[in-house]
């Protein structure tokens, strides 16, 4: 029965292929605890790359490089996959975004990152022992923060729409920018410090900055006319754009090392910004492949990754006292100093100096500096592997402290929209302006979006939030603050519009928060014009089409609220209005907004109240029952 325990336990305990699939295995597995406990998925994805590396060992047994004479890939693969997700990053950088910031952002990622750099650096020395060369090493790989741990934050998080753009923008842009001079230090620890090598430094520099920057232009230019003039087909454009990162990622660093982190950073941007053709379809693939690489670069390279008592110990109290100075001092003056006169308030200001996590581009860059440096100077391994010790330990400890302490902080600052339970609208006629309003009525954030300018300004002069646009354009997107949103209803008249707005918002609040009406009735199959897979939730009933909602409304339909009690239960308020009262919401006592849809399987209880529509026949009041209209 226990005859595969021998297979698990030989050296190397697993075949190459097991290990592979069992680290994308335990990756999506870590990634789903993070989001059903809501927990930072880095941390979790660390303790269990270190776990799996005591119990399958290291990488370089599956994937080549465990002696001198065996080739290895995984830090190649490991070098391109840090540039795809640096590419990805840039993809989600909108100068849009920053309109008003962009000179809070200039100052942090230069003056910002110089502070962090130096300060970082002077604590490694006085506090860990480190040689000052090993140090500044330190203090340049610490500056860098990332798409990895950044983007996680903001989405569980949700910080106001100009703090959230501020702290994307700082921690994507400061990747490439902190790598690259992590990677002039090195060359200098490497080979040593001769007299001319302060001008071989600012040539190296300019010379990265000169490929980095030409080099994801011109490719950028190169996709865009290659896509606008229709010469790659819509099946190959993804892997294409995929191609094309990675090899221009490896040309970049075969021109000038490390260049090509700028490289892809400036393609993503370059890419994200120009309005020659759509690239959302790149974007939502390479979000997905993100997704992939970080599971399984945190897993791979933590099981790397040795952390003995013996290495602790040397380190002793110094180790915590450079987390915390890390964490408590250096941020917060990195950040005074570098928005000070700015646009942000004191309460974004606080915010923003309490998240600085450290993500993938410093374990990887640690990693391949260490193994590197051991190559060169066999004497400085013992300095390699307590670079790569901290810097594991930096990430963990300040992806758990950012992770758990960042939400309770940002809500009680008043800058969070976490959860949120607010409702975007797509479409003002009469019917949903009286749903909207009750909405609103019990505290709920709202918003209707519609192109008619009657609709518009009937919901403006009743008191709602408007947006005159079209629910599928850019500028729902990019112009309103959808910080309060978490759920869409489309209930305009026509299914492919609903339709356009569900899919369109998916990727944002998620399939499970995008609902819309359901279709008029069609006769069979032959003459259905949106394919069900493309369709949000059905809202409310199979039955409830717009064109019914107005009919209903004209006959006299009102909107009714029942809060739910020992004496009237839901039992009740149904035999009371019968089946033609349409339950819409549920709000329960915590004020959460439950929207019940036709796959709805939620039951009312005791203490919920009810937003309904009553037809006049059944709408009288009644003893026992609380109504609003």
């Amino acid at each position: 029965m226990l005859d595969f325990l021998p297979l698990l336990l030989a050296t190397p305990p697993m075949r190459p292929g097991l290990y592979l699939a069992s680290v994308l295995a335990l990756g999506m597995f870590a990634q789903w605890l993070a989001w059903k406990f809501r927990l930072p998925s880095i941390v979790l994805l660390l303790f269990f790359g270190f776990g799996f590396g005591w119990l399958a060992g290291r990488p370089e047994a599956y994937m080549g490089g465990g002696d001198a004479n065996s080739p290895s890939i995984l830090f190649p693969f490991i070098s391109l996959s840090v540039g795809v997700i640096l590419f990805e990053g840039g993809l989600s950088l909108r100068f849009s975004e920053i309109r008003d910031t962009r000179a809070v952002v200039f100052r942090l990622v230069s003056l910002g990152l110089a502070i962090t750099a130096v300060t970082t650096a002077s604590a490694a020395h006085f506090l860990l022992g480190l040689r000052w060369e090993m140090s500044i090493l330190l203090g340049a790989l610490l500056t860098v923060s990332g798409p990895t741990v950044i983007v996680p934050l903001i989405r569980q998080v949700r910080p106001t729409k100009r703090l959230g753009s501020v702290i994307k923008w700082e921690g994507i842009v400061n990747d490439p920018i902190g790598a690259v001079l992590a990677a002039l230090v090195f060359e200098v620890v490497a080979e040593g410090s001769g007299g001319d090598m302060a001008y071989a430094s600012l040539k190296g520099l300019s010379t990265t900055l000169i490929v980095g920057i030409g080099l994801g232009v011109v490719t950028g230019w190169v996709l865009v006319l290659a896509l606008r003039n229709f010469l790659v087909p819509d099946f190959l454009q993804n892997p294409v754009v995929l191609a094309a990162v990675l090899m221009v990622f490896a040309l970049s660093n075969s021109i000038q090392p490390e260049s090509g982190l700028v490289t892809v950073t400036v393609l993503g941007v370059y890419l994200a910004n120009q309005t020659s053709v759509a690239v959302k379809h790149v974007i939502e693939f390479k979000e997905n492949l993100r997704v992939l690489l970080i599971s399984v670069l945190f897993i791979v390279l933590a099981s790397r990754t040795e952390i003995s008592f013996t290495t602790l110990g040397q380190l002793g109290w110094g180790l915590p006292a450079f987390l915390l100075i890390l964490m408590l001092l250096i941020r917060p003056l990195s950040v005074f100093v570098a928005t000070l006169g700015s646009e942000l308030n004191s309460r974004e200001r606080l915010l923003l100096a309490c998240v600085h996590p450290r993500g993938i581009v410093a374990a990887a860059v640690a990693t391949l500096f260490a193994l590197d440096l051991a190559k060169r100077k066999p004497e400085l391994q013992d300095d390699a592997d307590l670079l790569v010790l901290v810097t594991f330990l930096t990430v963990v400890t300040t992806v758990t402290v950012y992770g758990l302490t960042l939400g309770p902080l940002a809500r009680w600052l008043g800058v969070s929209r976490e959860n949120p339970q607010g409702v975007l609208f797509a479409g003002a006629s009469a019917v949903v302006r009286e749903i909207a309003l009750a909405l609103k009525a019990e505290g709920f954030a709202v918003l209707v979006v519609d192109t008619n300018p009657g609709n518009i300004a009937a919901a403006r002069m009743s008191g709602l939030p408007v947006c005159y646009a079209s629910i599928g354009s850019d500028f729902v997107f990019q112009e309103t603050d959808l910080g309060e949103i978490g759920r869409l209803l489309a209930m305009t008249p026509n299914d492919e519009v609903n339709t356009l707005a569900a899919m369109e918002f998916s990727q944002q609040l998620g399939r499970a928060n995008c609902y819309q009406l359901a279709p008029p009735e069609r006769s069979n199959q032959r003459h259905e014009r949106v394919p069900t897979h493309l369709r949000g939730r059905l809202l409310f009933e199979k039955k409830v089409t717009a064109e019914q909602l107005r009919q209903r409304f004209e006959d006299g339909a009102r909107i009714k609220k029942t809060t739910l009690s020992d004496d009237y239960s839901y039992a009740d308020f149904r035999e009371k209005f019968g089946d033609t009262a349409t339950l819409m919401f549920i709000v329960p006592e915590k004020g959460r907004l439950i929207v019940c849809a036709n796959d709805s399987k939620s039951e009312p209880k005791k203490g919920d109240k009810l937003i309904a529509i009553v037809d006049p026949r059944e709408g009288g009041d009644a003893s026992g029952i609380n109504l609003a209209g």
